[in-house]
């Protein structure tokens, strides 16, 4: 179905182009440019994507970067960036820009935390020092950054937890919602709302229904992926897609790996987010077209092949596995970089296979291919698996 010139004005809806089943090929306008969706936002934590460059990642055709205000809040420090310009001129990064509000790394760090009506009292990962998160404090703080897209303030639940916990959790982030929008200065900067609820659907509607009477640029699906099987994360996915507006883009938080993306998009999801491609790549864990692999496995000692035969990533085309087992064996700085690289390239690449499906009308076609021929997990012998 093309919907070309449908929801668009500029910033903070979404233009589709395509719609193929629940799939949308679409485009969101910033301050710094359009964004192509479906789309994989790379997690640059300090204002940089760890082990390569923004060279690297335009290149690649990268058009938005992650980047985390809890950490750069706390270094090199909010105020400080802005006197420096904003995070696009101190990093040299001039394309678009999402900063998370740091509600999730509070929850995620296993730092000392206090919930409070009037915000987050936490202790710093790095000194032990004491800081208060409000959320008119959260979106000072990303507004001081500079970030093109900017999120709520919100409390991410642990899994599992009681049903009266995550009830008192979403009325509460409901509330910091609004205090952000209320707080919200800059006119050049998105802010979307961030549906929570845990894993209870009653919990995830309410949230998503109060959120959208505040009528935000966009609306994130948090509170997932925090240790519950995947049957029930999607379920909960589910339970919110069809009350999202269609003119808004729809971001789902830190998911993952590659069949969460083409399961996502399958949904009509529009962006993600993740640190696998690089953690992963750090960590010698390597994607091809069919599953994964570990690099530092003793299989790969004399092995003349790239890391995937259809990738033509500049890692692909220029060492072997062989050489890639000995430099990160050897703990070589390059290991990360080029695994990086690969990781990245890989991702990049199935984003805009998924684009082109959509835009072709074929995306259906692309799920079940996919699907027959991804493995996910760590091959064991990717040779035989690959070929059938």
């Amino acid at each position: 179905m093309e919907m070309e010139c449908l929801f668009y004005n500029n910033m903070g809806t979404i233009k589709i182009h395509k719609q193929d089943g629940n799939a949308r090929l679409g485009s969101i306008g910033t301050a710094h440019g359009d964004v192509t969706t479906p789309v994989f936002m790379p997690v640059g934590t300090q204002g940089i994507v760890k082990a390569t460059s923004h060279r690297d990642l335009k290149e690649m055709g990268i058009q938005i970067i992650l980047t985390n205000a809890y950490h750069l809040y706390l270094r090199p420090g909010d105020v400080l960036i802005k006197e420096m310009g904003g995070i696009h001129k101190l990093s040299g990064w001039d394309r678009a820009i999402l900063t998370d509000s740091g509600g999730y790394q509070v929850f995620s760090l296993g730092v000392l935390r206090e919930i409070k009506e009037e915000g987050v009292v936490f202790q710093s990962h790095i000194d032990g020092s004491k800081h208060f998160l409000t959320p008119e404090k959260a979106m000072e703080v990303q507004e001081n950054i500079g970030a093109d897209i900017h999120m709520c303030l919100d409390e991410c639940v642990p899994y599992p937890s009681s049903y009266e916990y995550t009830k008192g959790s979403v009325e509460l982030t409901t509330r910091w919602a609004k205090r952000c929008k209320d707080a919200k200065k800059n006119s050049n900067s998105l802010l979307f709302g961030i549906i929570q609820g845990g894993f209870y659907k009653p919990l995830r509607i309410e949230s998503a229904r109060d959120l959208i009477e505040f009528d935000f640029d966009g609306y994130a699906i948090g509170g997932l992926s925090v240790g519950e099987p995947k049957s029930i994360m999607w379920e909960m996915v589910d339970t919110v897609m069809e009350l999202l507006p269609l003119k808004k883009p729809r971001y789902l938080m830190g998911l993952g790996f590659p069949e969460d993306i083409v399961e996502g998009v399958k949904r009509g999801i529009d962006m993600f987010d993740c640190v696998i491609p690089t953690r992963h790549a750090r960590n010698g864990n390597l994607f091809t077209s069919c599953g994964r692999i570990n690099i530092k496995h003793a299989r790969y000692i004399k092995d003349t092949g790239p890391i995937d035969e259809s990738c033509t990533c500049y890692t692909c085309r220029t060492f072997s596995r062989a050489y890639l087992r000995h430099l990160f064996i050897s703990h070589e700085i390059s290991s990360y970089y080029l695994n990086t690289l690969h990781n990245l390239s890989f991702y990049t690449n199935l984003v805009k296979r998924i684009r082109d499906a959509i835009d072709s009308g074929t995306f259906d076609s692309f799920y079940n291919d996919f699907k027959s021929q991804w493995k996910g997990g760590e091959l064991q012998d990717e040779y035989s698996i690959c070929n059938g």
